[in-house]
């Protein structure tokens, strides 16, 4: 039974609950989002597994997910990272938000999400359970399929976007 923590508004722990039964109540818990670019600027997106229990065949930043209980969130970013995507590499938090996203199938998304990202020219070896495509993008294609087909991105990757967007233009344009 896969565990989330719930958490306050400042990201303290105030408990445990089945990940399931935390999304059916709307529950604010532990999340992290990592965002992979090339050495070209471009970003690592998945589209989500068409079984995911919520938001299946949407495009998505590289990975996210919960940690687990007494793991540091960098290191269940690492985790994820290779589970679904199949590469490790070093990465830094670059900020934390907080969003709420109610589904149609009656679960919803209550999350403390921290945002990492890193930097990756291997190989991808998607883990089809988890991944059911995947592309390297530019800022702008992004941006322009976005507005074109907004329904095609998860609901954290729209609110994340344009953040990580500011975040890459203050700190990594050359």
């Amino acid at each position: 039974m896969e565990q989330v923590i719930l958490v306050d508004e400042q990201d303290n722990e105030i408990g445990l609950m089945e990940k399931m039964e935390a999304h059916e109540k709307a529950l604010l818990h532990r999340a992290f989002s990592v965002f992979i670019f090339n050495s070209k600027g471009e970003m690592l997106l998945q589209q989500r597994a068409l079984t995911k229990y919520h938001s299946g065949g949407l495009w998505t930043n590289s990975c996210c997910s919960h940690p687990r209980q007494g793991e540091k969130i960098t290191d269940a970013a690492t985790r994820r990272l290779k589970e679904e995507m199949g590469f490790e590499v070093p990465m830094e938090k670059i900020f934390d938000f907080i969003y709420k996203a109610p589904f149609m199938n009656g679960l919803t998304e209550y999350e403390f999400d921290h945002v990492f990202v890193g930097y990756y020219d291997g190989p991808v070896h998607p883990n089809p359970i988890e991944v059911e495509n995947y592309a390297f993008r530019s800022f702008e294609r992004i941006e322009r399929l976005m507005d074109s087909e907004p329904e095609f991105y998860t609901a954290w990757f729209k609110i994340a976007f344009p953040k990580v967007k500011a975040w890459w233009q203050q700190n990594k344009m050359q």
